[in-house]
């Protein structure tokens, strides 16, 4: 039961990895843009709601109502301001950007707030569970996160296939001068896709927060795991980059019930193995 339970454990775990992989797969999506600082983001959105919870004590999930609407206004600002301004055929000047925006963000958290860890407690909801076999229990906030994740991928998946903002997105993605010429805004269009990816890294940043410590210097690992899935399920594929943050957390779990040391280092061997043998990922949509 052993196993078992340490495959359920990285399936619900894996929810969490694909929500910080939705938000770049839908930038590069996009815009194709790599977001370096993606993980800082994720970090950054954790300080935030540790701030609005102790500053008006609110249950931090609840403090998604304001942590949400805040990372999706500053990603529009933040799009229209700076990166629109290094969109073009070169991609570097955007990645080295958002290279120093990571940097700028590493050190402004460690400013503001220090190196000492802090985690944001959800209560009772962070220990309960159910027992599903002998054995093998689930925690409510896992499930509830995995359930989260899958709702927000199905909505981006909705969104972009059936609304006229979806429509926008893939139309400037497949050619931005014919979009332009259809009297599309690239720069609000991308301006909105940035506000999207910012509200997903926030609930990601929430989740983040309850689930484990976090401190200035840990977004590179987030980024890390988010791109993973994103490779892992494919360029361009939703579902895939969940499919992606199921297979890299169940690893990790595998890993961890072999060897404590183990766990990380699974899930990147996990990941070269699809590489090697699928260099564009399991479901890849995008040439």
């Amino acid at each position: 039961m052993d196993w078992i339970n340490a495959i359920m454990q990285g399936i619900l775990v894996g929810g969490l990895y694909a929500l910080f992989a939705a938000g770049l797969s839908l930038i590069f999506g996009v815009m194709r843009l790599v977001n370096i600082a993606h993980g800082d983001f994720i970090v950054a959105g954790s300080y935030l709601a540790w701030s609005i919870v102790h500053a008006t004590g609110l249950n931090p999930l609840v403090s998604l109502v304001l942590v949400i609407p805040i990372a999706a206004v500053f990603g529009y600002v933040l799009q229209m301001v700076i990166f629109n301004h290094t969109l073009g055929k070169d991609i570097l000047p955007p990645l080295l950007v958002s290279f120093g925006l990571s940097v700028i963000l590493q050190n402004g958290l460690l400013q503001i707030f220090t190196a000492d860890s802090r985690k944001l407690d959800a209560g009772a909801l962070e220990t309960a569970s159910f027992s599903l076999l002998p054995g093998v229990s689930l925690g409510h906030f896992p499930l509830l996160m995995f359930a989260t994740s899958v709702a927000v991928i199905a909505g981006l998946q909705y969104m972009f296939y059936r609304t006229s903002l979806g429509r926008a997105f893939r139309a400037t993605s497949d050619d931005k001068e014919v979009a332009l010429l259809m009297g599309l805004d690239n720069r609000k269009v991308y301006a909105a896709a940035m506000a999207l990816c910012m509200a997903v890294v926030a609930l990601a940043g929430v989740f983040l927060a309850i689930r484990s410590n976090f401190d200035p210097f840990m977004g590179p690992g987030r980024l890390i795991f988010g791109f993973e899935a994103v490779i892992i399920g494919g360029l361009g594929n939703l579902w895939g980059t969940l499919v992606g943050g199921v297979i890299l957390g169940v690893a990790q779990g595998i890993g961890a019930e072999i060897d404590p040391g183990w766990q990380v280092l699974a899930g990147h061997i996990a990941f070269l193995l699809v590489l090697a043998f699928r260099p564009r990922g399991l479901f890849p949509r995008m040439n």
